[in-house]
């Protein structure tokens, strides 16, 4: 492949984009919590490795470095891209991740779904809110300026 070819996305349904989306936001937050206690830890650990010593200081801040290395593979924050553009390296780990919780959420509402309960009278509601939606949004793309 060239510069300038670019990847095709696959093109996710809507429902698929609705559970990428809702994943990000609630990976951003997992993401944003832990840089917002790694800064301090990172640098308490990081005085205390060089206030110890030492033939070869440091190891505490190093080992800090690969649990921050593990949590941001568990976070796996762009993992979606995995299934819209294929052989994109997400640094999966399987099911190890916050990819899998979801998964998990994800087909309990789907089998609450098919059970007929309420979880489809509120994909139903959603789908008819998005489709109005839509129909606007297609109504003014076509309106002329």
């Amino acid at each position: 492949m060239n510069e300038n070819e670019t990847i095709e996305p696959t093109g996710p349904d809507r429902w698929t984009l609705i559970r990428d989306i809702a994943a990000l936001q609630i990976k951003l937050l997992a993401d944003g919590l832990r840089d917002l206690v790694l800064v301090p830890v990172s640098l308490a650990v990081g005085l205390i490795s060089l206030l110890k010593g030492g033939e070869r200081p440091g190891t505490e801040f190093y080992e800090l470095l690969r649990a921050g290395k593990k949590s941001e593979r568990w976070i796996n924050l762009f993992g979606a891209a995995e299934r819209v553009f294929p052989g994109h390296d997400t640094g999966n780990l399987d099911g190890k991740d916050i990819d899998g919780m979801l998964a998990g959420v994800e087909s309990y509402i789907v089998d609450e779904y098919r059970r007929g309960g309420i979880t489809a009278q509120a994909k139903e509601r959603l789908d008819k809110v998005l489709d109005s939606v839509q129909r606007v949004a297609d109504r003014q793309r076509r309106k002329p300026d």
